[in-house]
């Protein structure tokens, strides 16, 4: 292995596994350095990947014991949960996931440096082994991209058991009778979910008076409502005060957010999820000069350079979604600025979404953000209930709705609810990455029937009249 290089990536994680490919791919010689046993960082193995195995799982159990299926003629009793096997699946994803990885990294000659990596110099990189000793990778470029890690919450111990963190809720070893989960965000929406359908009975306590923080606002109370019809307890504008735990469970402190009578809740797990922060520490930065901003974000410029010349920085240890294709984006861009080519990323067109079910998914402005910003728009909505397939399928929960420049039409938001929102919030991330209009979506043949049409309905809305509402 050798030990100059033109690129040294920290972290391989979405950003940094595809910086290190994208750049190598480019003629570079590239080394990545990562101390986790496995590639792919949080998101393949602590994040996105098993936390999906699990909704997808779990979706298929509450569809066996609740009696979903028993209106379409399917009867079957006697179902039981086996988690042992639940689990392995999800691992054995992850596996898959993360050897996929190492096979490409050997197939584009990137050389994964196993070790804890440290900026010395801002041309070296030392790299701490699990066997304590340490090598120095010379390069002419570093990039940062060491992600991010679970935000704590003062006054809370995450002991692992009964106080666990995002990455303990991917592996209980059995279904608790209760779980509190301490956030209404993403993360604790999706983990409250999987173990609800497991059957534990969650209650989330959110400080905000809404749910899914930053999101449309129509959306958050459609969803809460869908939420609680699941089963899902939601306390919104309440924040904890105190988590006393024993062996067996924990009893919380609760009190409303604007202050008032404290009351508790008792759990057998709780599971704190109040957001993220940026992973910078111990990696030298204050020893090269690398700028942070208030946040404990690196600071970088539009093409993802620091004030360090030749270090560079992308993903969620930089200001943005901590999203993992907003990283990969960013890597893919900031390899190709560095080896002399034009990076490119669209930071107004990232979509978003929550795989619970039915999934939530948007992209670019809220209506709020548009109020606030004094742009005279137009919304159109269409409701799965009057969508075809939706209907034959008996999956009308949510709706699409499309946000628009009044005077010309132009999409600025698109925010949707249903079964299969993730995969729909495609189409209108690609039409606003060209700056389609309202009628370019609904003069688009959509097929028949399908999910998809809601969304071209709904691009009629903004502009003219649905045909099927």
């Amino acid at each position: 292995m050798a030990t100059t290089y033109d690129l040294v990536v920290i972290g391989a994680g979405p950003g940094g596994y595809v910086a290190a490919i994208r750049a190598a791919q480019n003629g570079l010689k590239v080394a990545c350095v990562e101390g986790r046993g496995k590639l792919g960082g949080t998101c393949l193995n602590v994040g996105c990947i098993p936390s999906k195995a699990l909704l997808h799982a779990s979706e298929k159990y509450e569809e066996a014991i609740a009696g979903h299926l028993g209106h379409w003629g399917i009867d079957f009793s006697g179902v039981k949960l086996n988690l042992d096997t639940m689990l392995g699946e999800k691992d054995k994803a992850v596996d898959e996931l993360t050897g996929g990885i190492e096979f490409l990294f050997k197939k584009n000659k990137v050389d994964w440096v196993k070790g804890w990596g440290s900026i010395a110099a801002k041309d070296k990189v030392d790299v701490k082994g699990e066997d304590g000793k340490t090598t120095t990778l010379t390069t002419k470029n570093i990039l940062i991209a060491t992600g991010s890690e679970v935000s704590p919450l003062p006054g809370i111990e995450i002991d692992g058991k009964v106080v666990v963190s995002s990455t303990e809720a991917l592996s209980l070893p059995k279904v608790p009778k209760s779980m509190v989960v301490i956030g209404g965000g993403v993360i604790g929406l999706e983990l409250g979910s999987v173990w609800r359908r497991l059957g534990a009975e969650v209650t989330v306590v959110e400080y905000l008076d809404q749910i899914l923080p930053g999101m449309d606002g129509e959306v958050r109370k459609t969803f809460a409502r869908i939420l609680k019809k699941q089963g899902m307890k939601i306390k919104t504008s309440t924040k904890v005060t105190g988590v006393k735990t024993t062996k067996t469970g924990a009893t919380l402190t609760v009190e409303p957010a604007k202050g008032g009578d404290s009351s508790q809740i008792k759990a057998d797990v709780v599971l704190l999820c109040v957001g993220r922060r940026p992973y910078v520490e111990g990696l030298g930065l204050d020893k090269v000069g690398v700028a942070l901003d208030d946040k404990g974000r690196i600071k970088i410029d539009s093409d993802f350079s620091t004030n360090v010349p030749g270090i560079w920085a992308i993903g969620d240890c930089v200001p943005g979604p901590m999203l993992a294709h907003k990283a990969e984006d960013e890597g893919l861009a900031c390899a190709d600025t560095i080896a002399g080519l034009t990076g490119y990323v669209n930071h107004d067109v990232i979509p978003g979404v929550v795989y619970t079910m039915p999934e939530v998914a948007n992209v670019g402005k809220t209506e709020e953000e548009l109020k606030e910003a004094g742009i005279d728009y137009a919304s159109g909505k269409f409701p799965f209930t009057a969508n075809s397939r939706a209907k034959a399928n008996r999956d009308t929960d949510g709706f699409v709705k499309i946000l628009t420049d009044k005077k010309t039409d132009k999409v600025l938001g698109v925010h949707i609810i249903s079964s299969l929102a993730g995969t729909l919030i495609a189409e209108a991330a690609l039409a606003m990455e060209f700056g389609a209009s309202a009628e370019d979506i609904a003069l688009t043949c959509h097929a028949h029937p399908t999910h998809a049409e809601a969304v071209k309905e709904a691009a009629l809305a903004a502009y003219a009249k649905p045909i099927h509402m």
